[in-house]
């Protein structure tokens, strides 16, 4: 029998290889693969859009699609992702996992934004897979809530 991935193997690893496959210096290559080896096939990446007076919108990526519309900011941008809170809930062989995060322009650097990433998991039995991720980020009116701030 193979060897789960190691990335996989707890919630832990699977949240600190999130953050760090897609973190870098601007035009330094991201671990894509790394990245794409965490989720189930067909899971969906879903980052929020903020309202534009008809309310906020969702825009709905496979991996692939997310890869591309993240590809050109990762190229321009200094850009470190850290989870500096947490919040889970586990159910059976599910679990939904709140990560607040800090993006930086360096790995201590200056705060560039803030959100919480909403995280549905599975385990199969052998490792834990990202079924859906969903994220949005602080903005005027947004605010991390008091528990999830640092």
């Amino acid at each position: 029998m193979r060897s789960p991935n190691p990335d996989a193997v707890s919630i832990d690893a699977v949240i600190r290889a999130l953050y760090e496959s897609i973190s870098g210096y601007a035009g330094e290559p991201r671990q894509w693969e790394r990245d794409r080896a965490l989720y189930a096939p067909g899971a969906l990446l879903i980052p929020m859009r903020p309202p534009d007076g008809r309310g906020a919108a969702a825009e709905i990526l496979d991996f692939d699609g997310y890869v591309k519309s993240r590809t050109p900011f990762f190229a321009a941008i200094d850009f470190f992702e850290v989870e500096i809170a947490r919040r889970e809930f586990h159910f059976g062989a599910m679990a939904h996992v709140l990560s607040a995060y800090e993006g930086r322009d360096a790995p201590n650097g200056r705060i560039l934004k803030r959100g919480i990433n909403s995280l549905q998991l599975f385990h199969d039995g052998q490792r834990w897979w990202v079924a859906s991720i969903m994220w949005d980020n602080e903005r005027e009116g947004v605010s991390l809530p008091e528990e999830f701030a640092t």
